[in-house]
């Protein structure tokens, strides 16, 4: 083997590690573990010093909440700036758990999602203030890691109090073409 063939071959494998040292799994290192009270996870985070809570909306069988997990959500990129920013949790909206809403009030998964904030279709990214008040919300799989990074931008660094989400987006897109 040449001198040639041998760096590339260390420089492939060197980039197959690198892209995959980058990918891990959501479960360890996006989401948080919850107790189940939504009101105590409220106190957590302001101790924290993070902007607010994410709850992902989700169902077992619902394939965009997978693909979201296996393309997005596994990113080192996204769990870094989402876990700087908010404690994240998920909820089931079909789940029968009972849990604690953010008033301390005991509900099942299933009723918080749909009798509180309408939960319908999944995946749903609903992003609350420190006070438990619903500030942004997402509905659907993003077409993009980048999207994704944009909608917790778009809530981290308060825009959402002057446009909504489809404007920031158009805007980051027309920035990006000009670069």
């Amino acid at each position: 083997m040449s001198l040639f063939s041998k760096t590339l071959a260390v420089g492939m494998l060197f980039m197959l590690c690198s892209v995959q040292a980058a990918v891990r799994d959501p479960s360890e290192h996006f989401f948080d573990q919850s107790l189940g009270d939504f009101r105590e996870e409220l106190e957590t985070a302001r101790d924290e010093g993070k902007k607010g809570i994410l709850i992902m909306f989700e169902m077992d069988e619902c394939p965009f909440c997978h693909r979201m997990k296996k393309t997005v959500l596994n990113q080192s990129e996204v769990q870094d700036y989402y876990k700087q920013h908010f404690m994240i949790f998920t909820v089931d909206i079909e789940g029968d758990v009972e849990i604690s809403d953010f008033q301390g009030n005991p509900t099942s998964e299933k009723d918080f999602a749909f009798k509180q904030f309408r939960v319908r279709a999944t995946p749903v990214f609903g992003f609350f203030d420190l006070e438990g008040k619903l500030i942004t919300r997402y509905t659907g799989a993003t077409s993009s890691l980048q999207e994704f990074l944009w909608l917790g931008e778009f809530v981290a660094d308060g825009h959402y109090r002057t446009t909504n989400f489809s404007r920031y987006k158009r805007e980051k897109k027309r920035e990006q073409r000009q670069q």
